[in-house]
């Protein structure tokens, strides 16, 4: 029996293989767990694992968050949809990889001076856009001058605001010159904002053409509705199998998940965490559940009654039961968040900050202690935000009543969340992209002139450490002030982080993949149309 019951182990890993819905490394692990000596494996993975993925076909994605108001302006990027079409039809400097590491892209290679004020990139001198032209360094320095200035409305401001000058050294080198070090410069460079653009002949970024140098050429776009792309032939970058890519925009859940089980899709963004296990059950389809550093976040307006009390602001902290919320939203598709927007997923996570429990008690003094008893408060949310994000709302305000609040769940429309919502009412729900360092999330949403900084948080002793971090280079300093940051953060900051939710999102099994993903955005980094086939 035993053997019996390896034997079909081996077939479904050759099987997965074969799909490329398997890494070697998980190929491996499994095989000799199955008996199966190492030596032999390796064989088995050679003669299962299909080594050349095919060319052809066009892939259709049913995707969620897609807004009638989604820009090509690459600093006003905010939704899913906007995300995952920059880096389809965009390129950017630097990349994460399937393993998590960093990676090339329009940049091949990188360097720093001793104490990181200096980062110089050699560009890959192959790259061109859509419209025939070559990617030079003038190009990258409009792009990336695009963020920075008085003038700009970037959401990447804060990222470059330490950078004094980008100079274009010859046709394909480009330095970064810094006020100060930045170890993390080559990592800021994947943010989804800072995108390789044209540039016009007064030395600007021409955005508004459409024009890019990604995998994919935009033949049209419809926002909130859907896009059509064809292969860019003179793409820098190996893959771009599929001929084509048609993406929908579906903000309903239950319709992308039809779209793919009735094969109107090759694959679907964000599936709902409660129907994971029924998709699992299905043989032609495959469900993804990556771990990553996304967050969903509820910060409060720190400069708004009644969140300008840091009794109260504590109060709401201990008023979610975070187990629960996991256990019955995220169908334990998630790691438990502590208030402070740093995952297991980043470096230099620290592992040693007691856990903040549910604690209606505890909360109800401190809402004594502000004269605030019996509070009441609203909350905003949208079904688009995450799987059960108004769910998730509801059992919070069912934990709360324990505390003596009173919580009023708000479900504002999907379309138009983040640009009527976020950012404008004193509380509400956010989901936020994993980031690859914490440096580059407490800058975009922490630092106190950050055009993202959601709570209005100003916290004079957080934004000192931030800047020391950015340029220390010892990374056991480094990590004692990004655990000081974090205490800051959850002690006196406005943001409530309840977990950290996995990527859950499903794909046909006709679709071939690496079976490694990138953890920093759904659909393998949404880099899904350049990494993946199909099989047949």
């Amino acid at each position: 029996m035993k053997n019996s019951i390896n034997q079909m182990m081996l077939d479904r890993l050759a099987d997965a293989a074969r799909e490329g819905r398997i890494s070697r490394r998980s190929f491996m692990h499994y095989s000799m767990a199955a008996g199966v000596t190492a030596s032999a494996a390796t064989g088995l993975w050679g003669t299962a694992a299909n080594a050349e993925p095919k060319r052809g076909g066009t892939f259709r994605l049913a995707q969620h968050d897609g807004n009638s108001g989604d820009s090509h302006d690459p600093g006003l990027y905010e939704s899913n949809a906007e995300i995952n079409l920059a880096h389809t039809f965009r390129a950017f400097l630097t990349q994460i990889n399937t393993d998590q590491s960093l990676g090339a892209d329009v940049a091949t290679e990188w360097s720093a001076t001793p104490d990181a004020s200096e980062w110089t990139f050699k560009l890959n001198p192959a790259a061109t856009f859509h419209s025939g032209a070559k990617v030079t360094a003038e190009d990258v320095v409009a792009s990336m001058n695009f963020h920075r200035g008085e003038q700009s409305t970037s959401a990447a401001k804060s990222l470059l605001a330490g950078v004094t000058d980008i100079v274009a050294d010859d046709e394909h080198t480009v330095t970064f010159k810094m006020e100060s070090g930045n170890a993390d410069l080559p990592w800021l460079m994947t943010d989804y904002h800072l995108v390789i653009l044209p540039r016009n002949e007064d030395g600007t970024a021409n955005w508004k053409s459409g024009d890019g140098c990604g995998p994919y050429k935009l033949d049209s776009w419809e926002p909130g509705v859907n896009a059509s792309l064809t292969r860019h032939e003179e793409w820098h970058g190996e893959g771009a199998y599929f001929d084509a890519v048609e993406i929908t925009y579906v903000n309903d859940p239950n319709a992308r998940q039809t779209a793919l089980v009735t094969g109107d899709a090759d694959a679907t963004s964000m599936i709902e965490n409660k129907t994971m296990a029924l998709l699992e059950r299905r043989p032609d389809i495959t469900v993804i559940n990556v771990p990553s550093a996304q967050a969903v976040t509820w910060p409060m307006f720190c400069d708004t009654a009644p969140f300008d009390n840091v009794d109260v602001r504590n109060a709401i902290k201990l008023s979610v039961n975070r187990q629960e919320l996991i256990d019955k939203i995220a169908f334990g598709a998630a790691t438990m968040a502590n208030d402070f927007h740093h995952s297991p997923a980043m470096p230099y996570w620290p592992d040693d900050i007691p856990q903040r429990e549910y604690d209606p008690e505890q909360a109800r003094a401190l809402l004594k202690k502000a004269g605030m008893e019996n509070l009441s408060v609203e909350i905003s949310t949208a079904d688009s935000i995450t799987s059960g994000a108004v769910d998730s709302a509801v059992l919070y305000s069912e934990h709360a009543k324990a505390s003596g609040i009173n919580m009023t769940v708000k479900r504002e429309p999907n379309d138009g969340y983040y640009s009527d919502v976020w950012l404008k009412k004193p509380w509400c729900m956010v989901q936020w992209g994993a980031r690859p360092t914490p440096d580059v999330m407490y800058s975009l949403a922490y630092k106190d002139d950050a055009a993202w900084n959601e709570s209005h948080w100003q916290n004079e002793e957080f934004n000192k450490l931030l800047r020391q971090a950015k340029a220390e280079l010892d990374d056991t300093l480094r990590a004692e002030m990004y655990r000081d940051m974090a205490i800051l953060a959850k002690d006196d900051g406005g943001t409530v982080i309840p977990f950290f939710p996995n990527f859950v999102y499903a794909i046909s099994k006709k679709v071939g993949t690496t079976g490694e993903y990138a953890a920093s955005w759904h659909m393998d980094g949404y880099r899904a149309a350049s990494r993946w086939w199909f099989n047949s």
